[in-house]
């Protein structure tokens, strides 16, 4: 089982839209996914079809994890994220319990675990990346979105050489592209001089049907299988499997 985070502290950059996308066309293949919802706003849980509820807290009022994992339509299954994230969030700020995700999930069986972890780099996040073995980073191709990333990167090599966690970053998505705009051009030039080894060839586009697609509680994928959106992240996710299965 490997688990992997969708990671940026910067919001609005495509993080969950990657998380969702990813573990719906994963799914597809015949792997056995699970996705985690680790944002209180629960924006993955809704673009899989389901309700706010039964999140990982459950696991610190007495609850088995099997309890909390429920289907989705997307083919993959789901811990959902909800408001009482927040209250996860605190606990495991004043009680810390490192690695309790890889942990909890050791009696589950999945090929992929893809975690959605929150717009900051907070105690879930840090908990999920110390759970992880790899990180994979959206990024807007605008400045704003590129201050974050060196900072996610040192925090990722710092628990590395503390022990405490053996997490790589698998790579660098550009998310919401459009080319025609200079500004975005100019960011991807950087983006491929500054991390050449990171960054996915695959580009996301800005596409009004990877918007639609939640609000039908789908994934892109699954909503509009045609549309360009879809067919990056079925591209994205080949790009993925190579990285990650012949590492």
């Amino acid at each position: 089982m490997k688990i992997i985070s969708v990671a940026n502290q910067k919001g609005g950059v495509g993080k969950t839209t990657t998380a969702v996308n990813l573990a719906a066309v994963l799914a597809s293949t015949k792997r056995k996914l699970l996705l985690i919802d680790l944002d209180s706003q629960g924006n993955a849980t809704t673009a899989s079809g389901l309700k706010k509820e039964n999140t990982l807290l459950g696991l610190f009022e007495g609850k088995n994890i099997k309890e909390i994992v429920v289907n989705s339509n997307n083919g993959y299954d789901v811990i959902p994220g909800g408001e009482d994230l927040v209250a996860l969030e605190a606990h495991i700020r004043t009680e810390p319990k490192k690695g309790f995700i890889e942990e909890s999930l050791s009696e589950l069986k999945y090929d992929f675990v893809i975690v959605d972890t929150p717009p900051a780099l907070n105690s879930l996040t840090v908990e999920a990346l110390i759970s992880s073995v790899g990180t994979l980073v959206p990024l807007q191709c605008e400045y704003y979105s590129l201050e974050g990333i060196s900072s996610l990167l040192n925090t990722i090599t710092s628990l590395g050489n503390r022990g405490l966690s053996s997490n790589k970053v698998v790579g660098i998505i550009r998310t919401m592209v459009d080319m025609r705009n200079n500004l975005a051009k100019s960011v991807s030039d950087d983006l491929e001089k500054h991390f050449p080894d990171l960054l996915f060839n695959t580009l996301i586009p800005r596409n009004v049907k990877l918007a639609e697609a939640p609000s039908h509680g789908l994934s892109g994928t699954k909503y509009m299988p045609e549309s360009l959106g879809a067919k990056a992240y079925i591209a994205l996710t080949g790009e993925f499997l190579r990285r990650i299965e012949g590492a």
